[in-house]
């Protein structure tokens, strides 16, 4: 097979990795990909990140799948595009594509179905929003409706912080147009942990559990990130929860998406917090996550490919994936004074002993050197018996990775 797959993140060096051990695989053009994508095995990258122009790709080069890795193309309906050239594609319609591109059209949706999630209202006017957070009951949460970079939730403590919240969003404008509409929500107080899953509209199949590492510094403390690191199977996600999950969260979801007729063959991802009092769903993604994508494709046994092309033919309920035992732990490393503003264009050097543990994210190749781009660089994946060994082994590997201003937590994989 020849394979056109769409991103530039670690997510897509992770897939891109995973789809180039397959025996099934020839050819993966990655549009536009990375300094590790590519040189990766039977990788290619191309400068294309327009829907059009990479239908025309597609097309001209006779791609057997497409396989989209971000949101932003889902949302803007690059699946149907490619549905209506007869073209292969794996990936949620655009309308399926809602359950992360609305928050609230997300809420209104578990609201309909049952879903267990936290309580909330939605709000599409400043004054009557305000009115709201000044009867609430605090913590909060207050989120933007649209896509914002993953910096569209904000947890408020307090009155004052929800009324600057408030008006970031919806009078300020901070999320360019995402946050004209938002939805407040109790505030749950627990574990997180991501499932992501597969499905193709008639079955749900959930890939092993993953746990994310949002804050900056150790201990969970200073702002939100794109997350530095990952770990998994999630040591909260018990035999009872994941029962929870299903019979609340997962069970429930798939019967709206039949009942809404939705186009739905592709990854939904399910952001949980286990809670005192359950298991309850915090966001749709309609995507694989980013740094939880790196952790669970190491961990997969099963050739993705065959995983992905069940999906597409509607034969998940017969599907059996595979997972290996252990643990997998990901840690990320960033540019210093990321998530806000950092320097770019360090020169990267990796030792040969460890470059095929690692995985760009922000990294491109410039007269054949590596050189950091973005915020969130790279990871490093390793795998152990356990928790503590796969921890040690990423954190030993992290030491043959070396460039200026890095930075990254130095507990991911600590389990209290």
């Amino acid at each position: 097979m020849d394979i056109l797959l769409i991103g530039s993140g670690g997510r897509e060096h992770a897939i891109a990795r995973k789809l180039s051990r397959s025996e099934k695989v020839d050819k993966i053009y990655v549009a536009p990909g990375n300094g590790g994508t590519e040189k990766e095995n039977k990788c290619e990258n191309i400068a294309y990140t327009d829907n059009n122009k990479l239908l025309e790709f597609a097309k001209e080069n006779n791609i057997d799948l497409t396989i989209v890795g971000p949101e932003v193309p889902l949302i803007e309906g690059i699946v149907d595009l490619f549905k209506e050239n007869n073209l292969k594609i794996f990936g949620p319609s655009q309308k399926a594509a809602m359950l992360e591109g609305s928050k609230v059209y997300s809420k209104e949706f578990m609201k309909k179905y049952g879903v267990k999630t936290a309580q909330y209202e939605s709000f599409d006017n400043v004054d009557d929003a305000l009115n709201y957070v000044k009867n609430a009951n605090y913590p909060l949460v207050v989120k933007a409706d649209g896509l914002a970079a993953g910096k569209g939730v904000i947890i408020c403590n307090e009155l004052s912080e929800a009324i600057d919240a408030v008006n970031s969003c919806m009078t300020e404008d901070i999320f360019n147009g995402a946050g004209k509409k938002i939805v407040v929500e109790e505030f749950l107080e627990g574990v997180e942990a991501s499932i992501l899953s597969i499905t193709d509209g008639k079955t749900i199949v959930p890939f092993i559990s993953a746990k994310d590492h949002k804050q900056i510094y150790d201990g969970g403390k200073g702002p939100n990130t794109g997350g530095m690191g990952a770990i998994a199977p999630n040591p909260y996600v018990t035999d009872g929860v994941m029962e929870d999950f299903k019979i609340n969260i997962m069970d429930k979801t798939l019967e709206g998406i039949k009942q809404e007729k939705l186009d739905y063959k592709g990854i939904i991802f399910f952001g949980l917090m286990i809670t005192d009092h359950g298991t309850y769903l915090l966001e749709y993604n309609v995507r694989m996550g980013d740094p939880e994508t790196q952790s669970v494709l190491e961990l997969m046994n099963s050739d993705f490919v065959d995983v992905i092309n069940a999906c597409l033919e509607e034969k998940l309920a017969d599907e059996k994936i595979k997972w290996k035992d252990g643990a997998c732990v990901n840690v990320v490393a960033a540019s210093s004074g990321y998530p806000y503003s950092y320097e770019k264009g360090f020169t990267i050097t990796i030792d040969d002993s460890v470059k095929n543990d690692v995985i760009i994210a922000g990294a491109a190749r410039k007269n054949d050197e590596l050189v950091t781009t973005g915020g969130r660089v790279l990871s490093v994946v390793a795998l152990g018996k356990n928790y503590e060994e796969a921890q040690k082994n990423a954190y030993n590997k992290l030491k043959g990775i070396k460039f200026e201003s890095m930075v990254y937590r130095h507990d991911i994989g600590k389990i209290k």
